[in-house]
């Protein structure tokens, strides 16, 4: 039996992992070939183990690959399946860790003969950091990881998707396009956007500036620890799911006006109250994750 060939476009954190956990759990039972932007990502991302060969040429990389899994920033993923298509052998899985799957689908569909399958997937994990040189074996154990099933793959082809992905231990949740997209938003998008917020209100605090960085603790470094991410996927993310942040972004400045008046009218029954509701909640919802044993960090 030939031993699986997986392909990874863009061997980064996300998908340098991937790739030192499946040569980690595989061994030489699976062949990892991957694409990157830089030799030196190339260079790291085989000095690491998180691939067995990393090169420019398309053909090489993903000729001969039953998977491909597309982990470039998302605006990147439609013109580099075109760019691979060409190379493809029929049969060939295409799945990716794209944090909007709308866009994708919409734009895929149309240029996707029927012998190549696309299950849209986003595993919903990361850390501050980016590049291969971030990745870890383990990223993936405990995380949500979406699973599509609304892209007309057959039973089989995710059935053998899968397989693969199962041994990242992930928690696998199925959703439809849109329901991710708005979920996404809410629980990822707009959290990343208010840690950047706050970072710049910070940075905007005039004179301020150097006494509030003396100041900079735990609650502040937790608070805008993911501001520190990749800012192309970011960026990325608000152009292909805009619709969805903006209402949520609506959402999030009424409730913010409903805050700032109480507290230019000194109600502190109702901080207390927006404090309470807020703390029983999150505490409902770790709890809950803890029982399904969902990392929710």
């Amino acid at each position: 039996m030939s031993r699986l060939q997986l392909a990874i476009i863009g061997v980064g954190l996300i998908g340098g992992s991937l790739g030192l956990c499946l040569k980690d759990k595989l061994g030489d039972d699976i062949y990892i070939t991957g694409l990157c932007r830089t030799q030196r990502s190339m260079d790291n991302a085989m000095r690491l183990g998180a691939v067995d060969y990393a090169g420019t040429d398309l053909e090489k990389v993903v000729g001969h690959a039953d998977i491909v899994f597309l982990s470039p920033p998302v605006l990147q993923i439609v013109p580099m399946v075109e760019k691979i298509l060409p190379y493809l052998k029929p049969g060939t899985i295409l799945t990716d860790a794209g944090s909007t799957k709308q866009y994708l689908w919409q734009h895929l569909h149309k240029i996707l003969p029927p012998d190549i399958y696309y299950i849209a997937g986003h595993p919903m994990t990361g850390r501050e950091k980016s590049g291969v040189t971030a990745a870890k074996k383990d990223l993936f154990r405990g995380k949500a990881y979406v699973i599509v099933e609304n892209t007309g793959a057959p039973p089989e082809a995710r059935e053998k998707l899968m397989s693969v992905l199962r041994h990242t231990e992930a928690k696998f949740v199925t959703l439809d396009l849109a329901q991710h997209d708005r979920c996404a938003s809410v629980i990822s998008h707009v959290p990343h956007l208010m840690a950047a917020s706050l970072v710049t209100l910070l940075n905007r605090s005039g004179d301020d500036l150097e006494s509030c960085i003396k100041l900079v603790g735990g609650g502040f470094k937790d608070t805008t620890r993911i501001a520190s991410s990749n800012a192309d996927m970011w960026a990325d993310i608000c152009m292909t799911n805009g619709e969805a942040i903006a209402h949520n972004l609506q959402q999030l400045q009424d409730i913010l006006a409903e805050v700032q008046s109480a507290v230019e009218h000194h109600d502190r029954q109702f901080i207390h109250d927006f404090f309470t509701a807020s703390k029983a909640r999150r505490d409902s919802i770790l709890e809950e994750a803890n029982e399904q044993h969902i990392d929710p960090n």
